[in-house]
């Protein structure tokens, strides 16, 4: 059946799915084009390797052993983190933005990440630990600090965390735990703030399998809280007014929707560091992509994996043989597409 605006309605055991062709189309075209980023991916790096090898590899037939255990061990977990990461914090900017109805409405803007960096720092400096302390210490962290949030920018009459206030609050919020950050930092061990410094700068150097599977079991257990309530995001992006006459119960839809999308961010900051401009620009550059008018969850996600692969591979090849942290060269990628997105604006 064909819906308005070129959707399609598919009826299945008395329920209704829309979709819009070019949607799909533009998610397929995303993952071929994450695929392709993570085959060259593969093959970057002090020792080359052909595309032909990498796929070779992958299915365990290579002629060299060497290169089995280069792509196996070491490059392709550091390949499906970055993509794991990436969709993350790209379904996790696409709620965030949705909710407060602004395009700077990204975790990394609002606070949400330097409150997950601050219990992982907190891990990492005072107590130590591996993988999984630290993502424990940096949702819970996160989560305390998307409370605190929402809990002051809290307005009578309007409900909590809308709009600018919710924005305001999360920067001032975000100053306040970077100062913290910086205290930690000076007041701890030499060798463990070294380690947290790395951390902080967004590497994906030396992610290891278990850093996979972080990631995988925050997607496979957040993702699915995400999409059930898609539809009611879409009627909140309308407005919360017009979301409450239609019977959505709003207050208790936005803390389980805020709470996902905290915890998607807190896994992706666990197990990278901070991340700048993936979850700001990814649903952003969906959107564009897609032309639709939609909330761009799973476009965003497939964008925001497709952003993190190109920016390690773009790290990894950098001029004058310099080869930067994925932390450092989104958040260069991130000032030019603003500033040009900036520029664009002013001509129109």
């Amino acid at each position: 059946m064909t819906g308005l605006a070129g959707q399609r309605v598919i009826r299945l055991a008395g329920r209704s799915l829309i979709w819009q062709p070019r949607v799909v189309l533009v998610c397929l075209g995303l993952l071929l084009a994450c695929a392709g980023a993570g085959v060259l991916l593969l093959g970057s790096g002090t020792i080359r390797i052909a595309p032909g090898q990498v796929l070779a590899a992958l299915t365990g037939n290579a002629p060299d052993e060497t290169v089995n255990r280069l792509i196996g061990r070491i490059r392709l977990p550091r390949m499906l983190t970055a993509a794991l990461v990436g969709a993350a914090l790209g379904m996790a900017g696409a709620v965030f933005q949705s909710l407060s109805r602004n395009p700077l409405g990204s975790p990394d803007v609002i606070g949400f990440t330097t409150g997950a960096a601050s219990g992982a720092i907190l891990q990492i400096v005072l107590i130590g630990g591996g993988p999984a302390q630290i993502t424990l210490s940096a949702m819970a962290s996160g989560i305390a600090t998307a409370v605190a949030v929402l809990a002051l920018a809290y307005r009578r009459g309007a409900g909590p965390g809308g709009g600018y206030r919710l924005i305001l609050v999360g920067i001032g919020m975000g100053a306040l735990l970077s100062g913290i950050n910086t205290l930690l930092l000076v007041k701890g061990d030499l060798e463990r703030v070294m380690s947290a410094q790395l951390w902080l700068a967004g590497s994906l150097t030396a992610r290891s399998w278990s850093h996979v599977w972080i990631a995988a079991s925050g997607l496979l257990l957040l993702v699915p809280i995400v999409l059930w309530n898609a539809r009611s995001l879409a009627l909140m992006e309308m407005g919360e007014d017009m979301a409450r006459q239609l019977g959505l119960r709003v207050v208790r839809t936005r803390m389980v929707l805020v709470l996902a999308a905290v915890g998607l961010t807190s896994v992706a900051t666990a197990c990278t560091g901070p991340i700048a401009f993936i979850a700001l620009g990814g649903p952003q550059i969906a959107r564009r992509l897609t032309g639709s008018s939609g909330v761009p969850l799973v476009s965003g996600a497939i964008t925001g994996a497709l952003l993190l692969l190109c920016a390690d591979l773009l790290g990894q090849n950098a001029p004058l043989g310099l080869t930067m942290p994925v932390g450092l060269t989104t958040g260069f990628l991130g000032g030019l597409y603003l500033l040009v997105l900036l520029g664009f604006s002013d001509r129109r």
